[in-house]
């Protein structure tokens, strides 16, 4: 791998990436802090790095026969721009739910943009047929190893790059041809450097394959980072990063738009979910190590941000950086109550107030305020219970967060035996007709609550009156309909604001 890495082809398209200095983070964290950035590539990621050495190194016979791969994202455009440096055919399978945006930079290159399914396995599935039909030869997006050493060169670069001292360069993990690559040089050449992958806790398939000692395949992964969301990891890829990767950290969506939010500040450069995990796995790291005076790289992977996603990301950062905390806090329903509970918060800044008279006896209102930490949270939430508020932290609630929080109405008298659920489906036009109709008529709809969030997935929170005696039958509808779901029946935000009054 070494030897592979060194002879790599990627400068023909791809450029060495800057390391710079970040002096926000650095300052903040007590340690100094750099960004590798790959986000400054010619198509926004170190994808074209991999995708340029395989396609560089094919035989005659097999450029002749065209290109072929199945990518949403960013393997997509280093394909397509490597096709078009070599002047081969290239054709690119993409799920219809890809943004606008991603489809038109892949056409932009020059390839041949096939839209099928609604997920990246459909997609692939058809690329395989189209592969077969046409004799074109797959280029996979990480279960390669010329494509491992492409991304490979980055660790050359950043050796070179490295400040003296460098403790350890965070790398964001997928089906883990990235970290591979960086593994395998920095643990050849410099052994004692520490490499960490970072992974969100939705999208964990190389650390639970680490902890089963062989690759295992998710039932289901996060849509929110897509550049990371790998149901398997590659059978080339596996045992090198076992080899020689450190330690694997998770982090959560709010971490993720925290970190995102941590880089614009420093850089002024906005970078994708995935393209800002290994900054909050930087952090996560820094804070439960309590590391102090170290040199730390992380490696920005890629800046192909959909524009209106980055509405959710500023709803999420402050809540991911601890700086908002939410709460459902339970009051009298009398007047002068909202001022007294008001005044009990004292100069607190309120981000967030809702509420809707549900009961004559008491109000459940919805508090979002502005805190330093976890800690300050916590306080918070112990002086509430102290003067005699009953109050939950809905920080960590999805439902709180994605629903809760945009809704009106309150606590509905008229319904009986509600089953609450939140859905996920592919985001396209005429989408959520489609779920609709899916869903049908059998059981009454008694709550319905839709966002679009800018992503390829549309969330929904629905809730159904079902007879006990229906129970059996509406689980085995659920699992038949072919969406991702939670039951959220015993969620405190569903029960605090939302739970039908017994009658």
């Amino acid at each position: 791998m070494l030897r592979e890495i060194l002879t790599s082809r990627v400068y023909e398209v791809a450029k060495e990436s800057s390391l710079d200095f970040a002096p926000l983070l650095s300052k903040r964290f007590n340690n100094s802090v750099w960004l590798k950035r790959e986000d400054q590539q010619p198509v926004f990621s170190f994808k074209l790095r991999g995708a340029y050495n395989k396609i560089a190194k094919l035989s005659e016979a097999e450029r002749k026969r065209g290109v072929i791969t199945a990518s949403a994202g960013n393997h997509a455009q280093g394909v397509a721009l490597a096709a078009r440096k070599l002047n081969l055919h290239a054709v690119i399978v993409m799920p219809k739910t890809t943004p606008d945006i991603k489809v038109n930079a892949v056409r932009e290159l020059g390839a041949e943009v096939v839209l099928f399914g609604d997920h990246y396995a459909e997609a692939k599935a058809h690329c395989d047929e189209l592969a077969s039909q046409k004799g074109m030869t797959f280029i996979h997006p990480f279960d390669d190893l010329l494509v491992i050493a492409g991304q490979g060169t980055i660790a050359d670069e950043i050796l070179r790059q490295r400040p003296e001292g460098l403790a350890g360069i965070f790398v964001p993990i997928g089906g883990g041809g990235l970290i591979a690559g960086i593994g395998a040089y920095v643990k050849r050449v410099l052994p004692g450097v520490k490499v960490i992958g970072v992974q969100p806790v939705d999208s964990d398939a190389m650390r639970q394959s680490i902890a089963a000692g062989h690759p295992i395949e998710l039932n289901h992964v996060g849509l929110f980072a897509d550049g990371v969301a790998v149901r398997k990891v590659g059978s080339v890829t596996f045992p090198i990063v076992a080899a020689t990767v450190d330690e694997i950290i998770l982090v959560g969506n709010d971490e993720i738009c925290a970190a995102i939010k941590d880089v614009f500040d420093d850089t002024r450069a906005i970078v994708e979910p995935s393209g800002a995990l290994a900054v909050a796995g930087m952090k996560t790291y820094i804070e439960r190590t309590q590391a102090s005076g170290q040199h730390f790289v992380a490696l920005l992977s890629g800046a192909n941000m959909n524009f209106d996603r980055l509405r959710f990301v500023a709803e999420r950062a402050e809540l991911g950086e601890a700086h908002e905390a939410l709460f459902a806090v339970t009051i009298p329903e009398r007047p002068g109550a909202f001022r007294q509970f008001c005044n009990s918060l004292g100069k607190r800044v309120i981000t967030e107030f809702n509420y809707r008279l549900s009961e004559r006896s008491r109000a459940e209102i919805f508090v979002g305020m502005a805190i330093h930490s976890r800690d300050d949270a916590h306080e918070v939430q112990a002086r509430l219970n102290a003067q005699g508020y009953e109050t939950a932290d809905l920080t960590d609630s999805e439902m709180a967060k994605l629903h809760i929080r945009h809704m009106v109405g309150g606590r509905a008298q008229a319904v009986e035996r509600e089953r609450v659920c939140r859905f996920e489906f592919p985001e396209r036009p005429g989408a959520l007709l489609q779920f609709l109709d899916t869903l049908g008529g059998r059981w009454n709809i008694s709550l319905f609550h839709y966002r679009n969030h800018g992503a390829d997935f549309g969330r929904v929170l629905a809730a159904f009156e079902v007879p006990e005696t229906d129970y059996a039958a509406f689980e085995g509808f659920l699992a038949a309909l072919g969406y991702e779901y939670e039951m959220e029946d015993g969620d405190e935000a569903y029960l605090r604001f939302l739970e039908p009054l017994k009658r």
